[in-house]
């Protein structure tokens, strides 16, 4: 992803629920050329649900497609992850650390529509189950 800032604007759903709206914000920035950091705040507009606020720090190595990182989400407390990167497409897988007992991990998927517009998709797992209150999918668009 190119760094800036970019809005999200999307759809949080919530098990046997509507779908609730959600809105944020992610800055992208690049260190030093490999060290790449995301903060996002995502917020539920006309919801009572807590706003989620993540922090990314991670490292790109050149010329390599796979990436790893480790993550603040003010939910879960420290996650690690991996990712992979194709032309088109960030496929990342995380899981959250000291979780032994639910033992969450997550996928999220960002599609490149364009320089500046991503379509996101992510979704929570505990154990082997699919953890509905969890599941996003969102624009991201650059603010040029």
């Amino acid at each position: 992803m190119e760094p800036g800032q970019w809005l999200v604007e999307g759809t949080w759903l919530d098990r046997n629920q509507a779908p609730i709206s959600v809105r944020g914000k992610t800055l992208v920035a690049w260190h030093q050329s490999e060290w790449f950091s995301l903060v996002t705040k995502l917020v539920f507009p006309r919801s009572d649900r807590d706003d989620i606020i993540l922090q990314y720090r991670g490292r790109l190595d050149n010329n390599e497609r796979q990436y790893t990182f480790l993550m603040q989400h003010s939910a879960f407390g420290k996650v690690e992850g991996e990712g992979l990167i194709s032309p088109s497409l960030i496929v990342q897988r995380f899981w959250v650390l000291g979780d032994e007992r639910q033992r969450r991990s997550g996928l999220e998927s960002f599609r490149r529509f364009d320089n500046n517009r991503y379509y996101y998709s992510s979704a929570i797992m505990a154990g082997h189950h699919l953890n509905l209150s969890s599941i996003m999918e969102a624009t991201l668009e650059r603010k040029t």
